[in-house]
């Protein structure tokens, strides 16, 4: 179960307490779930309860145990407990993260694409700036993973370095108006009105050429766009305190435990990790990252999505390989399977990012 259907799942307890009479509340649009915090418990956390509690006219604990009997019936919830002022911890039945882990190795780098906006034709417009630039065609590219058809277009023509070296395109030069073919997904002519977006983030400070394409668009892209970015040296320094450094670790390090895990005569076979709740999480969540993300024409949203996926795998890592004359067991497969669907899920968003992700570093 994703977050977004547990998200559901929990909807629909709040419409079935509301529908007996146990609730007067109006259901909301959406309820928030996430892996639990300290002191919590089980896979993820609601805190639907204390966002309910005013409009019912009751204490959060005494909404969250109304509710507390309708989500442990759902399909899926092994478990639900209330801590605190009154979160909703839930525990998921373990075949669920297993199948999470077998969907990413199966659909690869293209796990979390969608056809969320399929039919709509988005013109994303841009000045004559390199990170403007660079950030339209990260932006492109997401879009594109969720089904929708994208062209770009800018003020002027991009310098040819920024296209050599940071692979950008731009379909059209000028004003927001100028013709533009469709992407290479679509025809000549739009099947559908454009939706036209201006890309104007805070520009780059200075040159990010020296930077190389890596680095750079990774500079470019990691801050918000109402950020200014940072042009240093320090996007290029091997060491932990390098955002971009640990994504493409982590994925390395994913690349390397199963090529020794092959050495040692084991394979990845994906089953119940303890203690991994937190990773799948973040992982079932990637599919909503990307939607997000494209909705709202925002790669720095994929970037620190990525970033936190990468500090959990680094902290499974060390546990997936046996220690000294321990023997494979089940175990090691299943952590192996999670890994090696962390840093498939690193190494497609840093795809669509436009980044390389080397499986040795």
């Amino acid at each position: 179960m994703t977050p977004v259907e547990l998200s559901r799942t929990v909807l629909h307890a709040v419409r079935r307490a509301v529908d007996e009479g146990e609730l007067s509340v109006t259901v909301p649009a959406r309820a928030v779930v996430e892996p639990p915090g300290p002191g919590g418990w089980g896979d993820y956390a609601t805190n639907i309860a204390l966002q309910l509690a005013r409009p019912a006219g009751q204490p959060p604990r005494v909404v969250a145990e109304v509710l507390r009997p309708y989500l442990a019936g759902a399909d899926g919830v092994t478990g639900v407990e209330i801590t605190g002022p009154g979160f909703l911890n839930i525990a998921l039945d373990g075949a669920a993260s297993v199948g999470l882990v077998q969907r990413i190795l199966r659909e690869g780098l293209r796990y979390g694409h969608s056809d969320a906006l399929a039919g709509q034709v988005v013109r994303l417009h841009c000045p004559h700036e390199v990170r403007a630039v660079v950030v339209a065609d990260a932006a492109a590219r997401i879009l594109r993973s969720q089904g929708a058809l994208v062209r770009i277009s800018c003020t002027a023509r991009p310098d040819p370095e920024w296209e050599s070296v940071f692979g950008v395109r731009v379909d059209a030069y000028g004003g927001p108006d100028a013709p533009a073919p469709l992407d290479a997904h679509g025809g000549s002519d739009a099947p559908a009105p454009v939706d036209v977006v201006t890309v104007r983030p805070v520009p780059a400070p200075t040159d990010p050429l020296p930077l190389g394409r890596d680095a750079a668009r990774w500079a470019l892209l990691q801050p918000a766009a109402h950020d200014r970015p940072r042009i240093t040296v320090d996007h290029l320094v091997q060491r932990e305190g390098n955002p971009l450094f640990r994504v493409r670790y982590a994925h390395a390090r994913s690349r390397a435990v199963a090529r020794n895990a092959a050495d040692l005569g084991f394979a990845a076979d994906p089953g119940h990790v303890p203690d991994a709740a937190h990773v799948e999480a973040l992982l079932a969540d990637h599919p909503r990252i990307l939607t997000a993300a494209a909705r709202d024409r925002a790669p720095d949203r994929l970037a620190r999505h990525l970033v936190t996926v990468a500090d959990a795998a680094l902290a499974l890592l060390p546990a997936v390989l046996p220690c000294g004359e321990e023997k494979p067991s089940a175990a090691h497969r299943a952590r192996l399977a999670l890994a090696e669907a962390a840093g498939t899920v690193l190494a497609g968003g840093l795809a669509l990012l436009g980044i390389d992700a080397p499986d040795h570093l």
